[in-house]
């Protein structure tokens, strides 16, 4: 800095100059036409941090520069490089006009230097540190830059949702929109601009046909109390057009709202689809249970003493034997037709509905009288008794019904549900293919059949079944020739149970199956320990034809007992070449091929034997014990047994008289040449160990007179 040695005169000029300079609140120095130092201040030394001592008056520029770059100034600079640079710029601004320029200093620190050319003193130059400003400034500039860019993201989220935003304020003036929102009302560009009166906004809506019909000045009150309102306000409404919007009102401090407008039309579609497919089966598209029962409910809580309504209880007849034997592809098929026929059968008079599987069920409108449930109800049955077809595919089915009528039946739904299954059942007993209404003690039937059912599993499972026996007899030798297994069960609770009721159960349940081939087993191995001229017949039931595996299970029976295919001989009934002829003909013939014995079981009480007869040849026919009545009274009667015995003679086949039971009657069957008897006037059915111990006595002869 300026300092004088000795007092002049103008040494108070002088002080006043050195006391100007230090008050300056930044760095200043002047350099001479020969960049030697002239003047400086305290700041300037403090900007650049050189030591008052090393600083002189008339010290060179080159020498201020080298200090300056030893006391780690402009970093990254050789001190030549700067000099030059530095000079060349002082030189080259001698108009007079104020220069500026950035230096970097010791510390990460930014120096603005501005210098200007005075004649007669050379550079007057000053120093300031911007650092912090320009901290400031850069800020500054993130801040609105950062703003910026959340502001366009802001503009083109809200420009780019499919939702519709607008805001008023509280003069129900339009302040912003986005684009969704003047796509959705087909506002033009006037009316999307901020000031925008809602009555406009409103008035388009209603001119273009987009709102419907409504009052215009009640619907504008009502947006006026909800924007006035001051709470959130969310409402579905349907446009002209049948489109659906939610719009949630949002109000601002202050007045005004923020509005959204959502449209959700397919929302609303796809909420009705998922609904329909909870309540609705999915393969044939009618009511599925849950529905039902909301449908039986609401019509059960509607039910007036005096009026009433009925529910059908529908199942399909030996229905797992489609899947069994056409696969589970075309059980689908057989279903969907199925659902077809009941909506076109039921039609008006109430609603059907699918519970699972083969089940369904049809819940009446009021009825005057039951006689028109039993109507609907033999309808029913009849259309499902037409051959379903698929091509030159055709499957016959039948179906049973159970009818409960409310309020009689049941004032709840379960009881009405639980009466029309016992009606139900009761149809199965009685033939299948028919209908019957619910009855009063049909309960204690029901919980009989359960019983029977859950023990004929366990039966099953730890192989509580028996066999009995019962001797067919030649008439020629009077020698046992053949015993016919008989399926017996003792239930641990119930005792023995009827195989005519079990059987049945057997048959509905699909238990058929494992009981039959355990039944084709156990009788071959039993056989096997009789005498090798003797055979053993066992009855099948038509459903064992619709598993794939029966001439599987009878191979392997004779392979596991050594039995020879010849001692084994299969009793059918006419009602399985009712159901496929061709088919069960097929597996007929596999097993004869394999040596089997075939023969016709119930012979004569069928329409079609005859054609049966010739359609296969059978090796024996049984003559059904119907027959032996009062054959040895009437003449008619015994007229038509020679006729049998004669036709199965001239056929080659043995015949068999079932269910003789009195000498007179042996004495007929004897007489009109039958080859062998079955019936109580000879033996009973035995156990296995009775029938053995029958065998070896006297070789099988059973003492009986020729008559």
């Amino acid at each position: 800095m300026m300092q004088a040695e000795t007092v002049s005169p103008r040494s108070g000029e002088a002080l006043l100059l050195d006391a100007a300079l230090q008050t300056i609140p930044f760095g200043f120095c002047v350099w001479s036409g020969d960049f030697t130092l002239v003047l400086w201040n305290q700041h300037y030394l403090d900007i650049y941090g050189f030591p008052r001592s090393k600083i002189r008056r008339g010290m060179s520029l080159y020498e201020v520069v080298e200090l300056s770059c030893a006391l780690g100034n402009h970093p990254g600079l050789d001190p030549r490089e700067f000099y030059e640079a530095y000079t060349a710029e002082l030189l080259s601004n001698r108009s007079g006009l104020r220069a500026i320029s950035h230096e970097q200093a010791e510390g990460n620190r930014t120096l603005e230097t501005a210098h200007v050319y005075a004649v007669g003193l050379g550079w007057v130059v000053t120093h300031e540190d911007v650092t912090d400003e320009i901290a400031r400034s850069d800020m500054m500039a993130e801040r609105k830059a950062e703003l910026e860019r959340q502001y366009a993201l802001i503009d083109a989220a809200i420009n780019n949702i499919s939702h519709g935003v607008s805001m008023f304020d509280s003069k129900f003036k339009l302040v912003t929109c986005n684009k969704a929102f003047k796509e959705m009302y087909g506002l033009p560009d006037h009316l999307a601009a901020p000031g925008t009166s809602f009555e406009k906004v409103l008035d388009h809506r209603i001119d273009t046909g987009l709102h419907a019909p409504t009052d215009r000045e009640a619907y504008y009150a009502e947006r006026k109390a909800i924007m006035k309102g001051g709470a959130f306000v969310r409402e579905v409404v349907k446009m002209a057009n049948g489109t659906y919007l939610t719009l949630r009102h949002q109000p601002l401090k202050g007045g005004g709202m923020v509005t959204t407008h959502e449209d959700i039309t397919e929302q609303l579609a796809a909420e009705a689809r998922m609904r329909h497919m909870a309540t609705h089966d999915a393969l044939t598209d009618l009511p599925n249970r849950t529905l039902f029962r909301e449908l039986l409910e609401k019509a059960l809580a509607g039910t007036a003493d005096k009026s009433a309504f009925a529910l059908l209880s529908i199942n399909l007849d030996f229905f797992k034997s489609i899947n069994d034997s056409y696969g589970h592809a075309t059980g689908d098929q057989v279903l969907c037709q199925v659902a077809d026929r009941l909506r076109r059968v039921v039609g008006g008079q109430g609603d059907a509905a699918r519970l699972g599987g083969d089940e369904f069920a049809v819940l009446t409108r009021a009825l005057e009288e039951p006689r028109a449930a039993a109507d609907l109800a033999r309808t029913i049955v009849k259309a499902l008794s037409e051959p379903f077809r698929f091509g030159r595919k055709a499957v016959a089915l039948s179906a049973s019904i159970g009818i409960a009528v409310a309020p009689g039946d049941g004032r709840s739904a379960d009881t009405l549900m639980s009466n029309a299954d016992l009606a139900l059942l009761r149809a199965k007993r009685e033939g299948r293919s028919t209908y019957h209404f619910f009855e009063t003690g049909m309960d204690a039937s029901l919980q009989r059949r359960r019983t029977l059912e859950a023990g004929l599993r366990d039966a099953i499972a730890v192989r509580a079944l028996d066999l009995a026996f019962q001797p067919l007899v030649d008439l020629a030798s009077g020698r046992i020739v053949t015993g016919e297994a008989l399926l017996r069960w003792t239930h641990p609770e119930l005792g023995p149970v009827p195989p005519s009721e079990f059987i049945s159960i057997a048959e509905e349940t699909g238990l058929i199956g494992d009981i039959g081939a355990w039944v084709i087993g156990e009788a071959a191995q039993r056989a096997a320990e009789w005498p090798g001229d003797v055979h053993v017949a066992v009855n099948l039931s038509p459903l064992q034809f619709r598993r794939p595996m029966l001439v599987d299970v009878v191979r392997n029976a004779l392979r596991s007992s050594g039995l020879a295919p010849g001692r084994l001989e299969l009793e059918i009934t006419e009602s399985l070449l009712l159901e496929d002829s061709q088919t069960n003909l097929d597996i007929l013939h596999t097993l004869k091929d394999m040596g089997v014995r075939i023969a016709m079981d119930d012979f004569g009480t069928g329409y079609s034997a005859l054609s049966y007869l010739r359609a296969f040849p059978f090796d024996k026919i049984k003559i059904d014990r119907s027959f032996m009545t009062d054959i040895a009274t009437k003449s008619d009667s015994r007229a038509i047994l020679k006729a049998m015995i004669g036709l199965g003679t001239s056929l080659g086949m043995t015949t068999v008289a079932e269910g003789v039971e009195t000498e007179a009657q042996l004495a007929v069957v004897r007489a009109e040449g039958c080859t062998q008897v079955q019936g109580y006037v000879f033996s009973k059915p035995v156990d296995a160990a009775c029938f053995a111990t029958m065998l070896d006595g006297g070789i099988g002869q059973m003492d009986r007179k020729t008559g």
